[in-house]
């Protein structure tokens, strides 16, 4: 298991992927602050403090048994404490929209910050540095394309629901938030079952297109 172990690799996938994830939450409170929603101000998640963010499942556990176990690294944080109510009354549904899409505006634009840093200064810092702006890159497009998919619990399903809501869809709208509940495991079936080759092949269409760059 620890034979092909790069601790250096590691350390850069690290803190590429905690400043993915917590960044991606801390864009869900800030956006829903400037709707009026001050939870996650009140409760400290604002910070940039990694700490605070930390999921033990989702920020340490299942990152380490991916890397052991396919040489590669996923995970979460907790999600930051949003109250909807507050938004889509001071906002409407489109601040809804904004809210759950922040997340995902967040990791697009550092990934494409991370190329452009790449291949305008990448050789100007040394080895170690492109090597981060590769990883950083890496991270923030898988997660913000990732978290397109409107599946439930990802960002695009929330944003669905609310651009159905401000449509008039209400009843879809609806089914589509019960499903929820069981968000998760639907999410994990996909991912196990033979679909999930399917599943990832936009994003994986979309890397190949930038596989010349990084």
């Amino acid at each position: 298991m620890f034979e092909n172990f790069d601790l250096e690799r590691v350390i850069l996938v690290v803190i590429a992927l905690v400043i993915a994830i917590v960044g991606h939450e801390i864009m869900h409170g800030w956006v829903a602050y400037k709707f009026g929603d001050s939870t996650a101000k009140n409760l400290g998640r604002l910070s940039i403090n990694p700490i605070k963010h930390i999921d033990p499942l989702g920020t340490i556990v299942v990152p380490s048994l991916l890397y052991f176990t396919g040489g590669f690294l996923f995970g979460w944080a907790k999600p930051v404490p949003v109250n909807m109510s507050v938004v889509i009354r001071n906002g409407g549904y489109k601040a809804g929209i904004f809210v759950a899409l922040a997340g995902i505006f967040y990791n697009i634009v550092l990934a494409i910050f991370s190329l452009f840093m790449l291949v305008n200064f990448g050789d100007l810092f040394g080895d170690l540095f492109a090597k981060f702006l590769v990883f950083l890159f890496s991270t923030n497009l898988f997660l913000g394309l990732f978290n397109l998919y409107p599946i439930p619990p990802l960002d695009g399903s929330k944003a669905l629901t609310y651009a159905l809501l401000s449509l008039g869809f209400r009843g879809l709208a609806d089914k589509i938030y019960s499903l929820e509940r069981y968000g998760m495991i639907i999410l994990v079936v996909i991912l196990i079952s033979p679909l999930s080759g399917y599943f990832f092949e936009p994003i994986r269409y979309v890397f190949k297109m930038f596989a010349g760059i990084i």
